[in-house]
């Protein structure tokens, strides 16, 4: 469709006409405007019940799309950046360090030292006993040659990528590139607790770390620049907990916002269309109310998915921040309290949220396995009837 388009039209250049879109790109675009009574979006989070619904009678040869009445993609995701750890390359090998009895210590492609059980390793939450940096040593022979923007491999497929890239914003499809936050990098390589103190103890090594973290990032950015106009950023962060945030605002703004800043700066300064609104969201697990002010102020426009059993409240989020786009905020553990209690959760958030618009349903979190099909059935068919 692209190749046909003036330049001025390619929906690179410049947005494609309304009336060129499909209507699931409409409806996408008119929910990041926060559109009042923009029919919402269908989609979900993910999912950790798929092998229980099949044993429930889920047909196994049918898209989820249309078992569940869900729209197609309207936005076309850019990656090389990670998402819950950095993009090495190359990764580490995955492998076995230890055999501890019914147990065993596995290294994961990030470096990190996991225990398992042994001979599986999916399924439940692993403990992490070990991660790749510990010190600036650590730091120049286990990370920093894997995080070079100059490497050749990093780009070997980025021929076939960008076209893909191209085509899709020539049927007007949101361009979103994802960048694993600042918080949740450091995380991956040092840990959450030690991470802590290093915070506090060597500054310096937290410093080298994000010069890292932001070279990278915008040098791939950059080459994407070249061939497409972004629609959005999307940080993953998950830097709160069931309590607020893991690190205090004045860290952030010491050891996070420098880097953030510069980088939506250099991205908007290239756009091939100047005059494109570049999209940022924010991804938080946790009780996300106490860091809103910090991000909004970053430029935050889209927040998601608003965990509900750490206090989060999309509707109470969405009267106190009447342009925020919020994605998420409905109560994964209701999906599992049958027909009745699922009925209360959707009539409580969804008329609201639509009337106000900038909002899509979805669970807080993946699905659990908790959930029934037939309950999840239901869920879906009065998402739809709700949401239009």
């Amino acid at each position: 469709m692209s190749e046909t388009l003036t330049p001025g039209t390619d929906g690179i250049h410049a947005l494609l006409p309304r009336a060129s879109m499909p209507d699931h790109v409409q409806r996408l675009r008119d929910t990041y405007a926060c559109v009042p009574d923009t029919p919402l979006v269908r989609r979900e989070f993910g999912y950790y019940c798929l092998a229980e619904w099949k044993a429930q009678g889920m047909p196994q040869d049918q898209p989820l799309a249309e078992l569940f009445d869900y729209h197609p993609e309207a936005r076309h995701g850019l990656g090389q950046l990670g998402w819950c750890e950095a993009a090495l390359v190359p990764a580490f090998e995955d492998r076995v360090v230890e055999v501890r009895g019914e147990h065993e210590v596995v290294q994961d492609y990030a470096g990190r030292h996991l225990l398992v059980f042994r001979g599986r390793r999916s399924g439940f939450m692993p403990e992490y006993i070990g991660h790749p940096v510990q010190d600036r040593r650590t730091w120049f022979e286990r990370i920093a040659w894997r995080l070079d923007p100059t490497t050749p491999e990093r780009y070997a497929d980025e021929p076939t990528r960008m076209a893909a890239a191209r085509q899709a914003a020539g049927q007007g499809l949101m361009i979103c590139q994802h960048v694993i936050g600042g918080y949740m990098y450091l995380r991956s390589l040092i840990g959450p607790e030690d991470l802590l103190y290093t915070f506090h103890d060597d500054p310096a090594l937290i410093e080298t770390c994000m010069e890292a973290w932001f070279a990278l990032a915008d040098a791939v950015i950059a080459r994407h620049q070249a061939h497409v106009t972004l629609d959005e950023v999307f940080l993953a962060e998950d830097i709160c907990y069931n309590n607020g945030s893991l690190i205090s605002p004045a860290m952030m703004t010491q050891f996070l916002l420098p880097y953030y800043q510069q980088l939506l700066t250099n991205i908007r300064r290239r756009q091939l269309d100047r005059q494109r609104h570049l999209y940022v969201q924010i991804d938080t697990d946790g009780f996300a109310d106490a860091v809103i002010p910090w991000y909004r102020a970053l430029g935050m426009d889209v927040m998601s998915p608003f965990e509900v059993a750490a206090g989060c409240d999309v509707v109470r989020t969405a009267h106190q921040y009447p342009d925020l786009v919020l994605f998420g905020g409905i109560d994964k553990r209701i999906l599992a309290q049958g027909k009745a209690a699922i009925d209360r959760e959707l009539e409580r958030i969804l008329p609201v949220m639509r009337r106000r618009g900038g909002y899509i349903p979805t669970c807080d979190h993946g699905v659990p396995a908790e959930v029934p099909y037939e309950d999840y059935l239901h869920y879906r068919r009065r998402c739809v009837e709700l949401g239009g």
